[in-house]
């Protein structure tokens, strides 16, 4: 590991570039990542900060007006990495864009990092890679999944289409999995372990992620080898290149220290636990909603992978674990067009008597972090559950091992309120080998 210092530097910011001028009289602009361009205002626009994040406690923190590059140097030295993170004029003035300037931006991304580091983390683990690469969305993405750039990258990890689609991402006119934030943190560790193991350095490696590999490979050849590191090729980069890295180094720094310079992280409510459904046919999110009792802007927020608020036949939609239990109750209208849906696409529908989901919906409880699978419990045991409805004559059934006062009603053609009612049943629990009335 090692840093190096170039001193004095002056440097000013300007609209989306940062502009740096060395002792010896030469300037040097920066075109800021797309991430790093992102207001607060437009950060707080996003659904899950808007519902989630508060104002912190600001109490016990006392804002550092300016650190010195030793200080700064000492600290960089103190995170746990192999990625090297020098100090030189140009991360410093990076460094200095957030500490100042994006303060108020910081602070929402610390908040927001409780949805997305764990899902981030959990991939990288997987190729064994630094764990300081969960900042790249931070100046890709500013940690919003519906980002995209000038350039057409999309998700939190930006991916262009091409790129995306050669590490297992759909996209087509209705699906764009750049945006799905547990598959593009895959496909993005998997490329960062391609490119790590292509250039055997990070600092290149990370800089091939913003350019391509063609980019960085034409940069070693003008630099007269293949031995080089990231600064030893940084003159023959792409300028937008030249201060990614140094970005990279600015968002570990700041995310691990924003305390020594009085930022104060909103604090962050998880949502609420969800779950994925397959769907038996094609549908809309205003239909989803009407038949879940979840509004479009959850649906959105919950699956920013569907381009069109349409969810292919086939394919998963996520919702919170009360929806689910709304829209298991509802699927046979709804499948059937005989449902009928809401003017407005978030208004919720007013379901009679829902029950608590975690008695009612055989699905694993889990946040929005929990692995992503197109056949969830909820779908397989819905499916499963299709059985013809008892014989007519029947008056009771015999409770198996799974089944659920949702799911005994809907084969019996009942609402749980009827069942409830039949059986002088007040809460929800039933058990493997009771007997239920159905007539």
């Amino acid at each position: 590991m090692f840093s190096f210092v170039l001193t004095s530097p002056l440097f000013a910011q300007v609209n989306d570039e940062i502009i740096v001028e060395e002792d010896s009289g030469y300037t040097e602009v920066f075109d800021l990542p797309e991430g790093m361009a992102i207001s607060e205002q437009e950060l707080m626009n996003d659904y899950t900060n808007r519902n989630n994040l508060t104002e912190g406690n600001t109490s016990s923190y006392v804002r550092e007006l300016s650190a010195s590059d030793q200080v700064i140097v000492d600290r960089l030295s103190r995170i746990p990495t192999t990625i090297e993170m020098p100090l030189n004029n140009i991360t410093r003035a990076f460094i200095d864009k957030y500490s100042n300037n994006m303060r108020s931006s910081v602070a929402v991304m610390l908040g927001s990092s409780n949805f997305y580091m764990p899902i981030f983390e959990e991939a990288l683990e997987r190729y064994g890679l630094p764990l300081e690469l969960k900042y790249l969305p931070v100046i890709e993405s500013a940690l919003r999944p519906s980002a995209t750039s000038r350039a057409g990258a999309a998700g939190l990890w930006q991916f262009m289409v091409t790129t995306g689609k050669r590490f297992g991402l759909e996209v087509n006119t209705l699906v764009d999995e750049r945006r799905d934030p547990i598959k593009s943190s895959e496909a993005a560790a998997h490329y960062l372990s391609d490119l790590y193991n292509q250039f055997g350095d990070w600092g290149l490696a990370i800089a091939a992620y913003n350019c391509g590999e063609n980019n960085v490979q034409k940069a070693l050849l003008r630099a007269g080898g293949e031995d080089k590191d990231y600064w030893q090729v940084y003159n023959y980069l792409p300028r937008e290149t030249r201060g990614y890295v140094p970005a990279f180094i600015a968002a570990n720094y700041i995310m691990t220290y924003y305390c020594e310079h009085g930022i104060t992280p909103l604090q962050a409510s998880l949502p609420a636990a969800s779950d994925t459904i397959v769907l038996m046919k094609e549908l809309t999110f205003n239909q989803i909603a009407s038949a879940s009792g979840v509004t479009v802007d959850e649906l959105r927020s919950l699956n920013p992978q569907y381009r069109r608020d349409i969810v292919p036949i086939n394919y998963a939609v996520r919702m919170p674990m009360s929806g689910i239990e709304s829209f298991v109750q509802n699927e046979d209208s709804i499948y059937a067009g005989t449902m009928v849906f809401n003017e407005s696409p978030t208004r919720r529908l007013v379901t009679e008597d829902i029950e608590d989901a975690s008695t009612q919906v055989e699905v694993q409880r889990s946040s929005y972090s929990s692995s992503y699978s197109r056949k969830s419990k909820s779908s397989s045991s819905r499916r499963s559950g299709k059985s013809k409805k008892s014989k007519k004559g029947n008056e009771s059934v015999t409770v198996k091992k799974g089944d659920t006062l949702s799911s005994i009603a809907r084969r019996s053609g009942l609402t749980v309120n009827q069942l409830k009612k039949k059986n002088g049943i007040s809460g929800s629990t039933i058990k493997p080998g009771q007997k239920i009335k159905v007539k």
